[in-house]
């Protein structure tokens, strides 16, 4: 854990997203979306569709997976994820947040890097 924390520290500033694609059917969104890990561990993160709740409901939190490395980038990954279209998709943003098995990660997390 003292590793992966050092790991986070060290390399977290380099993270970046790329491109990001919707698809919308009449059920649901389809969000892939190109992450720059740089020389980080996939498996060290999380990448997450986040929306705030509506009308007092709880926030909508679905982890994206990773589905393919991106062609021609050493470090891109594409993650993707599909979540209801009852809800527009420009309600939905991507983060990547720090991945730990038994860590728990607060959200004013500094190292919580939000698409926008």
């Amino acid at each position: 854990m003292v590793n992966w924390q050092h790991t986070i520290e060290q390399k977290w500033a380099a993270i970046r997203f790329g491109e990001i694609k919707v698809e919308t059917n009449e059920q649901q969104h389809i969000f892939e979306i190109m992450v720059y890990l740089k020389d980080l561990d996939p498996k060290a993160v999380r990448v997450e569709l986040y929306a705030d709740g509506v009308m007092g409901g709880a926030p909508i939190l679905q982890e994206m997976k990773r589905v393919r490395q991106l062609a021609g980038s050493s470090d891109g990954t594409v993650y993707s994820a599909a979540v209801s279209a009852a809800r527009p998709s420009t309600d939905f943003t991507a983060r990547v947040i720090p991945h730990c098995s038994g860590v728990a990660i607060p959200l004013e997390d500094p190292r919580i890097l939000w698409q926008r």
